[in-house]
């Protein structure tokens, strides 16, 4: 694949089941090296849009490159140089990590089985660990097993989904410096995330609602993109103040952040106009930068359903 070239590079890419479309006509490039965030509520598309892209599921429509090869005809060259994570873990547990890696190694068929499995113990500091039975690691350590499962084989191209749903903050912490690390070596990345801390540390982001892309860029233009104009409330009777706002012209969301209120809308004005009455208590009241959380939620209120 050239330097230049894009990791990933395709267009029109639907998906139907039955009378439902799950991915309406989705475009995306990402670049080599490249982080790039996937978010969307559950049920949007996210994940059968991995299992596309991998040749585990066939598109309806589109077309493009993954890796320099057609994502449609080429599905089984694909899937030799791309790692996929599931949202599930899914080793056997009782193998050891040592075990459940040359198991995965075997099904590569890697010609010098032991040395992968060994750069792979080391990669992810697991050689104190590799007799440990899979079964009885915790959150952490099970999502490093999948990791180095999904880098056993060289892959060019790693697709996460949702890879630390269920792990504790320490633990996303340290898989993330893991990514980036990768990322710098020149590892191409897709992830799925609900976390927003997650989505900010992306070079790129997209966000998918029933089935449609509905904007993309970096963290800074996917805010800008939002158009959203957000207040912050603090002080006493929030949540009585939250219940009048509720519903008033120009305010689209009111919504809970930690001891605050965040009271958002795209039209200034009306937005504006509508909480001046409510700003003469003794409520604090501070116009702040709307964030990506303000964002997807304003994105997810607004995005029509597709389950009929």
């Amino acid at each position: 694949m050239p330097a230049t070239a894009f990791a990933i590079d395709v267009r029109g890419v639907t998906k139907k089941f039955g009378a439902r479309t799950v991915v309406n006509d989705i475009a995306m490039q990402v670049r080599p090296g490249e982080i790039y965030g996937f978010l969307g509520p559950n049920g949007s598309g996210k994940t059968t849009f991995l299992r596309m892209l991998c040749g585990l599921l066939r598109p309806d429509a589109g077309s493009g490159n993954c890796l320099g090869l057609d994502f449609r005809k080429d599905s089984a060259e694909i899937k030799k140089r791309v790692g996929y994570m599931t949202q599930k873990f899914s080793f056997y547990e009782d193998l050891t990590i040592e075990e459940n890696l040359d198991f995965i190694a075997r099904l590569y068929e890697l010609p010098q089985r032991q040395a992968a499995v060994q750069k792979s113990l080391a990669r992810l500091g697991m050689i104190e660990r590799r007799t440990q039975l899979a079964g009885s690691l915790s959150g952490g350590w099970k999502q490093r097993l999948a990791l180095a499962a999904c880098l056993i084989h060289e892959p060019q191209l790693l697709l996460l989904d949702e890879p630390t749903a269920g792990v504790d903050p320490k633990a996303r912490r340290d898989f993330w410096e893991e990514i980036h690390k990768l990322a710098a070596q020149g590892l191409t990345f897709l992830i799925t995330t609900h976390y927003m801390d997650e989505a900010s540390r992306c070079h790129r982001l997209a966000y998918i609602a029933y089935g449609n892309l509905l904007v993309s860029g970096t963290v800074t233009e996917v805010v800008q993109a939002g158009g959203l104009t957000t207040w912050e409330v603090s002080g006493e009777n929030l949540l009585a103040l939250a219940d009048k706002l509720r519903g008033l012209p120009g305010v689209e969301q009111v919504v809970a952040f930690g001891t605050t209120l965040h009271v958002s809308g795209r039209d200034p004005v009306k937005l504006r106009s509508s909480v001046a009455p409510h700003r003469q208590g003794a409520q604090r009241w501070t116009e702040i930068e709307s964030g990506l959380e303000d964002v997807f939620i304003s994105l997810m209120e607004t995005a029509k359903d597709n389950f009929s």
